[in-house]
């Protein structure tokens, strides 16, 4: 608790950011309104610059505008919209002073360093896709046991597939950082990520195609998102993606693969090395 307080008045800005993205989860709208209230907080505290603010804004209305247009002029938009987040996602968008919390740290004495920052850019693309996909948040859809033990029985392979690659091992820790980590992973990584993996792509290749090409795709370009960490890296988050995937598939609602990918990250922090094995 004392490494959060240590964190204001300079990170307000993400905890006003944090509600309004919980707010979104129940109403958009006020979502939408809070996050122009961080906006200025964040311009005030000079995380943000009137660049960074245009560009956002800039996104959010062609999202807005694509929602309701048609044919091509639709398409444009989804393919403005896309580089728009992928800009933001490589923090290549002009603007932006994201705030870093830890510098190299260690979760544990096995495991390799660490650095983080909360973000002000990635957590946009949640707000854009949400005007550009109304139906991104989902309804929601009652699961067969089959479909939770499968998605429990993967949840557990991908570990045992990062272990016996020798990713990560065994490492009983909770860092004194744990809180701010929890924040930063669940409300401006886990959401964003889902919203344009799950939300977006495999929402958008399920309906133009199928579910298997949908969920597939998807959860391989999941993966490659996570390039920094190498081929074997790739390897498991692609079938982490598909855990995902499949959860958002057959619950039919965003928040519920958001908390299982959230899950897995606290139960990786936790149990075992983060994010690595210091060798590996």
């Amino acid at each position: 608790m004392e490494f959060i307080l240590s964190l204001f008045p300079a990170g307000f800005t993400w905890f006003l950011l944090g509600m309004a993205i919980i707010t979104s989860f129940f109403k958009p709208k006020f979502g939408l309104l809070g996050l122009g209230v961080c906006a200025l907080a964040a311009l005030y505290q000079s995380h943000l610059e009137l660049i960074g603010i245009l560009y956002g804004v800039a996104g959010l209305i062609v999202a807005a505008y694509g929602a309701k247009a048609k044919g091509v002029k639709r398409l444009i938009c989804h393919v403005i919209v896309v580089v728009w987040a992928l800009a933001l996602v490589l923090h290549l968008a002009p603007g932006f002073n994201n705030l870093q919390v830890l510098d190299q740290v260690q979760s544990g004495a096995n495991s390799s360093t660490y650095t983080l920052y909360l973000n002000l850019d990635k957590p946009l693309i949640f707000f854009a896709l949400l005007l550009l996909v109304p139906n991104l948040l989902g309804r929601a859809k009652a699961m067969t046991q089959m479909q939770v033990r499968t998605l429990a029985a993967l949840f557990v392979s991908v570990f045992l597939l990062a272990f016996l690659l020798g990713l990560i091992q065994y490492e009983l820790s909770l860092p004194n950082w744990w809180l701010v980590f929890a924040f930063s992973n669940l409300l401006l990584t886990c959401v964003a990520e889902e919203a344009l993996f799950r939300g977006y792509i495999q929402n958008l290749l399920t309906r133009r195609f199928n579910p298997v090409i949908g969920v597939g795709i998807a959860s391989v370009l999941f993966g490659l998102a996570h390039f920094a960490g190498g081929p074997v890296f790739m390897l498991v988050a692609s079938l982490a993606g598909l855990l995902y995937g499949l959860t958002y598939y057959w619950s039919g609602r965003l928040s519920y693969a958001v908390a299982v990918h959230f899950a897995f990250n606290l139960g990786h922090l936790t149990f075992f090395t983060y994010p690595l094995l210091a060798s590996s």
